[in-house]
């Protein structure tokens, strides 16, 4: 099919970028065959000349978004008006049966072990995900986890924006091999659109994706040095973990817990969240979240891929699962999924 010869300006700076829309995924750097874009102050830099392939537009995540037609790429089919929270052949509890996942996840380590088990096999040789900013604690930051170690560095939940295709990037430079991509809703549909193109080079790497729930992340200088460290005088540094349960709990270094309320964060959302219309990842192979569950997650098992590596994970024993029981998790489910579809901005076309 013949690509729509048009600029980066035409489209992503003046449909996406200018109008505050960008996520700052990465997807149009990192596919851009002339280098003419780098990642900068969270989002793409044109740095030479555009050489007009229209490649950036055809795979942007905020540029002609249609689900429907992703859907029938990944699924076969679209998500019917029932299907509250996207397309999945099985929805379960689960958790991590290893003490060491355990003591660095955030809720159940779900996509920890998932991803130490095909690393294990052989199945992937590294992880495009997220870790801890080694010197801005409390920042996510890109990482390719190559390593036991580093998968577990990789461990938790970060409520800042990392743009994890960079890693995906690094990669396949390195030629790696396969590649678990973990990311969020938004970093998801960039993926789906790189691999529909497709781009074969990521295309071709990327063994299975594994997408996080999502209402929203948060602006690093506002929500950590803003609001934590100048409003509240919490030293990043001292916080070992933070989770959103209802509350933000920031769990110190020194044990304490330290619980604030929602409403006093919400100003630090990042703006872009409300142009997204998917909660639960809902093109993944496999969407995990904790959703007021304590020392288990969510887990919505989408694809067949998904399926063979969550089922391999739980015959060796790295995770165990049981049946969603509880009416009301399910229910908020639907809940935090209508939200964000019904609190959508019409994408640029």
């Amino acid at each position: 099919m013949a690509i729509e010869k048009v600029s980066f300006e035409e489209t992503l700076k003046r449909g996406v970028v200018e109008r505050g829309l960008c996520v700052g995924c990465a997807a149009c750097v990192i596919s851009c065959p002339f280098n003419c874009l780098e990642y900068a102050d969270h989002g793409p830099k044109i740095i030479s000349e555009c050489k007009v392939c229209g490649i950036c537009a055809r795979i942007c995540p905020r540029f002609n978004l249609s689900l429907p037609s992703l859907e029938r790429i990944v699924f076969g089919r679209e998500r019917r008006n029932e299907e509250e929270f996207g397309i999945y052949k099985r929805i379960l509890v689960a958790q991590t049966t290893s003490d060491e996942v355990r003591a660095v996840c955030q809720d159940g380590g779900v996509v920890t072990s998932l991803l130490i088990s095909a690393f294990e096999e052989g199945i992937i040789s590294g992880a495009a995900a997220s870790h801890e900013s080694v010197k801005e604690p409390l920042r996510a930051a890109p990482k390719l986890a190559l390593s036991r170690s580093e998968l577990l560095e990789c461990s938790g939940t970060r409520y800042t924006y990392s743009p994890n295709l960079l890693a995906l990037k690094e990669g396949v430079q390195k030629k790696i091999g396969k590649i678990a991509f973990i990311g969020t809703p938004c970093q998801i549909h960039a993926l789906r659109k790189i691999q529909a193109f497709p781009l074969k080079k990521y295309a071709d790497a990327v063994s299975f994706s594994v997408g996080l729930f999502c209402s929203e992340s948060f602006t690093y200088d506002g929500l950590v040095m803003g609001f934590l460290h100048g409003k509240m005088g919490i030293r990043p540094e001292d916080v070992a973990r933070v989770n959103i349960k209802g509350k933000m709990l920031l769990k110190m270094k020194s044990g304490e817990v330290i619980a604030l309320p929602i409403k006093e964060i919400r100003e630090y959302a990042c703006s872009f969240c409300s142009a997204c219309p998917d909660f639960s990842a809902e093109l993944a192979d496999i969407s995990v979240g904790g959703l007021g569950l304590e020392g288990w997650s969510l887990t919505v098992i989408r694809t067949d891929v998904g399926d063979e590596i969550f089922r391999r994970a739980e015959s060796k024993g790295a995770i165990k699962a049981k049946p969603l029981e509880d009416k009301r998790i399910l229910d908020l489910l639907i809940r935090m999924s209508r939200r964000k579809r019904e609190n959508l901005i019409k994408s640029p076309s």
